[in-house]
């Protein structure tokens, strides 16, 4: 039994400093020097190696089990999504099925910003909220991709987008997660989530358009913006508060689409955008948009779509889960590594051995219903079963360098989640006093960049939440939400995720351009969930909003 040390210089700051070094690494690596992604992910590995065995003085052994575990992980069941969603969209791609598909949301509207409006927020929304795990990233950006989006653009706006849904994101995981490791009230948890990212469902749409155009052109768009925003913020408050975490997003967005759809119909712009702003001239052409189809073309079009959107909302049902668990399943316990390593106080209420089972769910994995549901649209779209696994080969091949600079990453987050470095970092954070409330909202910012996801930064940081939150006389429920409220917004910048828009727009070694694009947005949105976390706290009328 090895137990982790959250101070191992005896002096936080210095050690926080020592701490933040392999994300220093891999994001200077992609940002500032602009590495390939896949360069900057070993070297942050070969840090994170460094600083845990050396600095924190954890096992070697325990070390590279660590790596090997997260990078398995990255393969299963992240890496596994990414690459059978490519694979979809190549399908597609290949049939000229997404030049249909253009033209049909250039019916909905041919402005370019309610189409981005429609697809990044409205429609990635309802994948985030039954698959999570990089799924709406990958399905948003390929789309905009194929509707003559930039990559640069797809990437960035899509991640931009994905930020309001993600606390609910998986049918609920982060908050499941987040109660499991707090023994907080679920229903209290999701309904005071609901109520601090409402608002930020109304101002992320309006946000995604000036990213895109400006503020001016933003304006010129006010009303739909405002109709998808509020459409999906009143049912995700509703069902958050009155029924519980689960459907929040798959209904939200549902209504969402639907309501903008609607809207469309009855209102247009006065000076529609139909063509992409500051177009180089090295850019693709647009292909036209009013251009109509016969309903049967249009409906061939969006029968991969629609396939992709049943099976990942069956494989995101937990009856689904559980009978494809209880057909195969296999548990394994990684060797030198599970229940060896100790959490202590302050991170945790007493000494807990940490657990590391790898499970090889293949059957229950959300990329294995992306995987099915594209095996359908091929044949449904006249493929072969030789030319499905002709193009499968190929695919794997133009993501090689994703999967392993995915599985690069998640090792580096693994290594410091079991190293203790990572809870260094919130502690560091939890040391700020009266402003807690502020900088305990940063902590789950933190925490997602550093691991790519919602539910892990819960699970990270859950238990210090509720533990500094008690001591200072807050309310626990309200710091352990803000956690998971406020890593919502480390969404776009954690390197996975990034990796997963790159990989989708077939952008690859431009990480850094899409990190660039991004870090202002997620910082400024963070900072804005962290002041309302405030107000919550010291400042009435926010306090009524407050568990």
């Amino acid at each position: 039994m090895w137990s982790q040390i959250y101070d191992p210089f005896a002096n936080m700051p210095l050690s926080a400093v020592v701490a933040i070094i392999p994300v220093v690494v891999l994001l200077g690596g992609i940002g500032l020097f602009e590495l390939r992604a896949h360069m900057a992910a070993l070297l942050g590995l070969g840090a994170a190696l460094l600083v845990a065995i050396v600095a924190y003085g954890m096992p070697a052994k325990m070390a590279g089990m660590a790596a090997v575990y997260g990078a398995a992980f990255g393969l299963l069941p992240i890496g596994w999504i990414i690459l059978n969603v490519i694979f979809l969209y190549r399908l597609a791609s290949e049939k000229g099925e997404f030049d249909v598909l253009q033209k049909s949301i250039g019916a909905i509207s041919d402005d370019r910003r309610l189409q981005l409006l429609f697809v990044a927020f409205s429609f990635g929304a309802f994948f985030e909220g039954a698959a999570g795990f990089g799924t709406p990233v990958a399905v948003t950006a390929a789309m905009l991709i194929g509707l003559g989006f930039p990559p640069l653009a797809a990437s960035g706006l899509s991640l931009i987008a994905n930020t309001a849904p993600v606390a609910f994101g998986a049918l609920g995981t982060p908050l499941v997660a987040l109660a499991a490791v707090t023994g907080l009230d679920l229903y209290e948890l999701s309904a005071t989530v609901g109520r601090q990212l409402a608002p930020f469902a109304v101002i992320v749409p309006f946000w995604l358009i000036w990213a895109f155009v400006g503020f001016r052109k933003m304006i010129e768009v006010w009303p739909p913006i405002l109709v998808a925003g509020l459409s999906f913020a009143i049912p995700q408050y509703l069902v958050s508060n009155f029924h519980g975490p689960w459907l929040v997003n798959v209904v939200a967005s549902l209504v969402s689409m639907a309501a903008l759809a609607l809207f469309l119909r009855v209102w247009s712009p006065a000076v529609p955008m139909t063509k992409l702003p500051n177009a180089p001239v090295s850019e693709k052409p647009l292909a036209p948009v009013a251009v109509s189809h016969s309903l049967a073309v249009i409906r061939r079009a969006w029968t991969p779509w629609i396939i992709l959107a049943v099976f990942v909302f069956l494989w995101g049902t937990p009856q689904v889960r559980a009978a494809l668990d209880g057909l195969w399943v296999q548990k394994i316990p990684v060797m030198g590594l599970h229940e060896l390593v100790q959490k202590m106080p302050p991170v945790v209420q007493s000494p807990h051995a940490e657990a590391a089972i790898f499970n090889v769910n293949i059957l229950s994995a959300t990329g294995t219903g992306i995987l099915i549901s594209a095996i359908i649209s091929g044949v449904f779209l006249g493929y072969s079963l030789g030319q499905l696994a002709r193009m499968y080969a190929k695919t794997i091949y133009v993501v090689r360098y994703s999967l392993l600079t995915i599985s690069c990453m998640m090792a580096i987050g693994f290594i410091t989640r079991y190293s203790g470095s990572d809870a260094t970092l919130g502690l560091m954070l939890a040391h700020t006093g009266w402003a807690y409330p502020f900088f305990g909202t940063l902590i789950g910012w933190l925490g997602v960049a550093l691991t790519g996801s919602d539910t892990s930064s819960n699970v990270l940081f859950g238990g210090l939440q509720r533990i500094t939150a008690e001591q200072l006389g807050i309310n626990p429920v309200l710091m352990a939400a803000a956690n998971s409220a406020g890593g919502v917004m480390g969404k776009m910048i954690d390197a996975q995720s990034i990796v997963v828009a790159s990989t989708a727009t077939k952008w690859y070694g431009h990480e850094g351009s899409i990190l660039r694009f991004v870090f202002f947005h997620s910082l400024a949105l963070a900072t804005l969930v962290g002041l309302l976390v405030m107000a919550q706290v010291y400042l009435w009328p926010f306090t009524l909003l407050a568990p």
